[in-house]
């Protein structure tokens, strides 16, 4: 499983000769394998990086099961470096060349698939699934005291006649309350080991408002959204119901999160907006999350000396001198180095007042 960890890896990576990033949507249900090759043959026909075409497609060929939805894969071989990551979603077809691998395509499905925890609920028991970058990892399910339902006669409410007692619903109540908070801490557990980011509650309203009220305010603060599902659902209706909650409530966080840098940015408070702005708190590491349009690419200038990003074309860096080159996107390797520093990016869908504003903005540490 490729993890956070991993991804902060590969951003640091700069390699010394050219390296070759492809990403290609391996989805079977747009073609055959023979098709999928066909497209990757296209994708590769004006790259002049014939050892690394060759790695690639040798892979393709001889190794590649056909068996994801999506697979980035990275090749430098000037360095020794060739490196596949399968995916369980599909990728828009794109090939990038430069000394760094290109990882803002798998930062984004990172943002939009990465750590999700779906637990489904009823009064006895629940069961947990852990789903990360479209494949379901992992699930575990708890179960607690069996609910014995009671009939009661029309005075049964009064305690000592005929139909039962008033104390048999109160048991039944405690029994539901003892369950829901063995299923909170059994959750809490899951969520943790797992480093859940995003969860989703599955049952009935009544239910689920039962887990809620047990589980503590620090996980209730990473609730997307609930649904109604059965105990008895399989693994693939629970991820498809997941993944249409959660990329509704992804459009709905990507609009606040827009909102928020422009605001904050308009009143200089924590946030800067536009390329050079952004890009200068990105050279100074003072990005705690940045914050990009989906696509979104542009050509800067880099320090070869302190890494330093800017629009500018002078030939020196004015922080420590060196020397300025140009770059084909600054906008990736702003990316790489947010996450190397061990911030945030979230890569948001188009929106108006946010392309008007350059596209680019950042949250900052300080």
């Amino acid at each position: 499983m490729f993890t956070d960890y991993q991804l902060k890896e590969l951003a640091g990576v700069t390699t010394k000769s050219t390296a070759l990033t492809v990403y290609l949507n391996t989805d079977p249900a747009i073609g055959s394998a023979d098709t999928i090759k066909l497209r990757l043959r296209a994708l590769l026909k004006d790259v002049e990086l014939e050892q690394d075409v060759a790695a690639v497609l040798n892979y393709f060929e001889t190794n590649h099961p056909f068996t994801g939805r999506g697979i980035a894969v990275f090749s430098c071989a000037g360095d020794g470096v060739f490196r596949t990551i399968s995916l369980g979603v599909p990728v828009r077809d794109q090939v990038f060349t430069g000394n760094h691998f290109s990882i803002k395509p798998l930062a984004d499905v990172f943002d939009i698939y990465g750590n999700y925890g779906v637990i489904l609920v009823d009064r006895q028991g629940a069961r947990a699934f852990y789903f990360h970058l479209g494949e379901l990892v992992e699930q575990e399910g708890v179960l607690g005291t069996l609910v014995k339902h009671t009939k009661l006669g029309g005075a049964s409410t009064i305690a000592g006649q005929r139909g039962g007692t008033a104390g048999q619903t109160h048991y039944e109540d405690e029994v539901v309350e003892r369950n829901m908070k063995e299923i909170a801490a059994f959750s809490v557990k899951f969520f943790e080991d797992k480093h859940v980011r995003r969860i989703l509650i599955g049952g009935t309203d009544d239910n689920i408002a039962l887990f809620k009220a047990q589980l503590p305010k620090t996980w209730q603060s990473l609730i997307l959204g609930t649904f109604p599902m059965s105990m008895t659902a399989t693994h693939a209706d629970v991820f498809a119901k997941a993944m249409q909650i959660g990329k509704e409530a992804e459009a709905a966080r990507d609009l606040k999160m827009v909102q928020t840098v422009i605001a904050q940015a308009g009143k200089g408070n924590g946030a800067e907006i536009g390329l050079e702005k952004t890009f200068q708190a990105v050279s100074q590491n003072r990005v705690q999350t940045l914050v990009v349009t989906e696509g979104f690419q542009q050509a800067a200038h880099r320090c070869t000396g302190c890494g330093r990003l800017t629009l500018h074309t002078n030939p020196l860096c004015k922080d420590c001198g060196g020397k300025i080159v140009p770059v084909t996107d600054g906008v990736e390797l702003a990316v790489n180095a947010v996450i190397r520093s061990g911030g945030d990016v979230e890569i948001v869908t188009t929106n108006p007042e946010f392309a008007k504003a350059g596209n680019i903005g950042a949250l900052l540490r300080y």
